[in-house]
C-alpha cells in the first residue's frame, strides 16, 4: 500500500513542547526544551454499517473499559505508537502513529497474526462495510493527504 507524505515530525509544536514537555513514543518523559523523536503517520478509512444499533455498539467496544486488553497490547508490539479513530456517522478516521522503522504491510501482517487478533477481526467486522474475512489491513483504506498547511 502507498503511504505518500506519511512521515512526520512537529516541528509546529517545539515552543509548545519546550513549555509543557511531552513523551517520546515507548512513552518516556521527553525533557522540556526537547523535540519528540521521528514517528510516521498514517491515516485510513473505512465505512460501518448503516444501522445506528450497529454504530452504537461499535462505539462501545471501543471504550477503553471494553476494549480486549489483548488488541492494544498487539497493536503496541508491531510498532504502533499512538492510535485515534473518529467517527462521522458511518465513516470512520484512523490516524497511526508508528516507529520509524515500522512496514505497513509486513507489520500488519505481523498484527493480524498475535494471539486474539483474529477473533477481534471476526467480532468486528459484523460492524464494518467490508468483505467478509477481511484482514484489518484489508479493511482499512490508506488515504493520500493532499494538503499540508505550508
Amino acid at each position: 500500500m502507498k503511504s505518500i507524505d506519511c512521515f512526520w515530525y512537529l516541528p509546529v509544536f517545539g515552543p509548545f513542547l519546550s513549555l509543557v514537555g511531552s513523551s517520546d513514543a515507548s512513552g518516556g518523559a521527553i525533557p522540556i526544551g526537547e523535540k519528540p523523536p521521528r514517528t510516521k503517520r498514517y491515516c485510513l478509512t473505512l465505512d460501518l454499517k448503516n444501522d445506528p444499533v450497529l454504530v452504537s455498539q461499535y462505539r462501545y467496544w471501543h471504550m477503553s473499559e471494553h476494549a480486549w486488553p489483548e488488541i492494544p497490547a498487539g497493536i503496541r508490539e508491531v510498532g504502533i505508537v499512538d492510535m485515534e479513530i473518529y467517527l462521522l456517522g458511518t465513516r470512520l478516521f484512523m490516524i497511526m502513529e508508528t516507529n520509524p522503522e515500522f512496514d505497513f504491510q509486513r507489520d500488519m501482517a505481523k498484527l493480524s497474526g498475535l494471539p486474539r487478533q483474529k477473533e477481534w477481526e471476526a467480532f468486528v467486522a459484523k460492524f464494518q462495510q467490508s468483505l467478509p474475512g477481511a484482514s484489518s489491513s484489508e479493511k482499512w483504506k490508506l488515504m493520500d493527504r493532499i494538503f499540508k498547511l505550508p
